[in-house]
């Protein structure tokens, strides 16, 4: 292992602890923080580290299928993880009444209501791949460590952007109607088949046909398993829209 991938190990070992070091500081002052989310984050972090340290993310290097299972692990399963810990709502707990305003401010400001809008979100996390697989930013990033950082930023970031403009358990001032979500999930999950079937066909520059074509089948299957979670969950936010609670009020939002 090396500098860069110890470095990594340890921000994401970091968060972990962060993460629990708040839910102690949550739980001096509200009801006790569950901890099956608890779960989900150290999960959620752990997938995210493996993509990018380890065996895993070693082989990627020479190995489009490999390549393909960090792309999950980091762009589909960690950010959904990491989106059921709810990490801001717990933010929102941790911090000084000022602190959580400011926070509050800058989830209602136009700039996270444009990059959390299933479109935005979509584009930015259909079109990377895209441009990712069918140019010559696959061979290149895999000479240029600083590229191959920034790809994997993105990947992560327009993952979770992608995710959470879908489902979310944490606040979020400009949700969308759940029908909208619904068309725009149904175009994005369109869009990723689509680009699996054209690498099974089309691999990418300098990936034999037999990598490609089984990193194409990981990337579509594995691809469908996640993302019927986010169509779950969507389902059981239209259900909990419709049925009405014990308490005679509707509460749109997802809660696990």
């Amino acid at each position: 292992m090396g500098a860069g991938g110890l470095a990594a190990l340890m921000t994401f070992a970091a968060a972990m602890l962060l993460y629990v070091f708040a839910v102690k500081r949550s739980n001096m002052k509200f009801s006790p923080w569950p901890v099956h989310r608890i779960f989900f984050w150290i999960a959620g972090m752990s997938c995210a580290a493996a993509s990018v340290v380890g065996p895993i993310a070693e082989r990627a290097h020479s190995s489009f299928t490999y390549h393909m299972a960090a792309h999950l692990l980091l762009g589909m399963l960690a950010p959904l993880l990491i989106v059921i810990s709810a990490p801001l709502t717990l933010l929102l707990r941790t911090v000084n009444v000022r602190m959580a305003r400011r926070f509050t401010f800058i989830l209602k400001s136009t700039p996270v209501r444009l990059l959390t809008d299933p479109i935005t979100a979509s584009l930015l996390n259909m079109g990377g791949l895209w441009i990712l697989y069918t140019t010559d930013l696959y061979q290149i990033m895999h000479h240029n460590w600083i590229l191959l950082v920034l790809i994997h930023i993105h990947i992560f970031l327009a993952g979770y952007l992608f995710t959470v403009s879908m489902v979310t358990f944490d606040p979020a001032p400009h949700k969308p109607s759940i029908y909208y979500r619904s068309v725009v999930l149904v175009l994005a999950l369109a869009s990723h088949g689509i680009l699996a079937k054209f690498l099974y066909g089309n691999p990418p520059a300098g990936v034999p046909a037999g990598d490609s074509e089984t990193g194409a089948l990981l990337m579509y299957y594995g691809g469908d398993a996640i993302d019927m979670v986010i169509i779950f969950l969507l389902c059981l936010e239209w259900y909990r829209c419709q049925t009405p609670h014990r308490s005679g009020r509707h509460n749109p939002a997802v809660n696990l």
